[in-house]
């Protein structure tokens, strides 16, 4: 007994390790994928792409998701470490604070443009005299705020608790943690989720009377959209309910896959609004196509050897050569050009005189 005691315990020890790694692997990749495409975007919408309502929505999402994943280091790190928290009190509730405001920003910003491509579609005329830059500003700093103020008590019931050699960030009352969770769920999920829902049945509705080929379009668009916010938030909402009934390997395994579904929605978020819109790909392969002339360019001018360089002027100097004989052939000619043009301007005087 004392055998597979020791056996299970070592068995269950080696899958919660290779669980740990994996869930490194994936939240490093979240990371750099992650901000070097929502970096991409925020170049582009921001300083290559003409200021519109679609490029202010697109920043700030961007922004958003650039954000969380810069600073999933800090989360990454502590997963690498089985949870110990090696950066005190400030950045246990900072980093909270910076992490839950970005995905309730990234969430209200994905609902804002459903709503506004709903409309866009549905109410034509109204869109193009009411859709400005100022307001799509305006409204996003509404979103932000309304983010942060969302995110204050996350932050705040944060705490550093202490067991044996190791230090891990959390919230204590469980009471606390649930309703936290219950207004995340609603709040983070269910609302954004529906008011999603309802825009894009009404934006297919409203496509199935355009082209064929625009209406299958939409439809890839909408299926994809729907469904990767589905499937990254809704098993992480679910899971914070059932892990507060205990916790096992099982569940730990749910709890990493889950999270780390969560964590990938910022990572798709350039992919299904941004990098599908024409006028991105076209700035984003000018800019780096410009980027990369301009390195080729300097890298052949630096590596361009003095004897080039020789036989390039040699060969402009046989060539002013040649051109030479053929210009002191023509002096003549233009000389008696230049005879004839005096003369006929004399006569043009003389005659005006008279």
């Amino acid at each position: 007994m004392t055998a597979d005691n020791t056996t299970n315990t070592t068995s269950v020890t080696d899958v919660v390790g290779n669980v740990r790694i994996a869930t490194v692997v994936i939240y490093s990749i979240i990371s750099v994928v992650g901000t070097i495409g929502n970096g991409l975007v925020i170049y582009v919408t921001g300083f290559k792409m003409k200021r519109t309502v679609n490029s202010v929505w697109f920043l700030n999402l961007a922004l958003a998701d650039f954000l969380f994943t810069a600073f999933l280091i800090f989360t990454t790190v502590s997963r690498a470490q089985d949870y110990h928290w090696p950066f005190g009190l400030f950045m246990c509730r900072f980093n909270t604070f910076v992490t839950v405001v970005n995905m309730f920003a990234s969430i209200f910003l994905l609902m804002t443009i459903s709503l506004d491509r709903c409309l866009c579609i549905w109410v034509v005329v109204w869109a193009q005299n009411k859709r400005t830059v100022c307001k799509a500003q305006f409204i996003s700093a509404i979103i932000w705020v309304a983010a942060v103020l969302h995110s204050i008590p996350y932050a705040t019931y944060r705490e550093i608790k202490k067991r044996g050699d190791k230090t891990y960030c959390g919230i204590r009352d469980s009471n606390v943690r649930r309703n936290l969770n219950i207004v995340r769920l609603v709040i983070g999920f269910l609302i954004p989720f529906l008011v999603i829902l309802v825009s894009y049945v009404a934006i297919g509705v409203r496509a199935g009377r355009l082209q064929r080929m625009r209406k299958r379009r939409s439809r890839r668009i909408i299926f994809s959209v729907i469904l990767a916010f589905f499937l990254c938030w809704l098993p992480f909402h679910f899971v914070q309910f059932v892990q507060l009934k205990g916790s096992d390997v099982f569940q730990e395994i749910v709890r990493c896959l889950t999270v780390s579904l969560a964590f990938f929605n910022s990572c798709l978020n350039p992919i299904l609004y941004v990098f599908m819109c024409d006028e991105f790909q076209k700035k984003l392969k000018k800019s780096i196509c410009f980027v990369l002339e301009s390195a080729l360019a300097e890298d052949q001018l630096s590596f361009m050897s003095s004897r080039s360089l020789s036989s390039h002027l040699s060969r402009i100097s046989r060539k002013s050569g040649s051109i030479a004989p053929l210009e002191k052939e023509r002096a003549p000619s233009s000389t008696n050009s230049t005879e004839n043009k005096v003369y006929i301007t004399e006569e043009r005087e003389t005659v005006f005189i008279d």
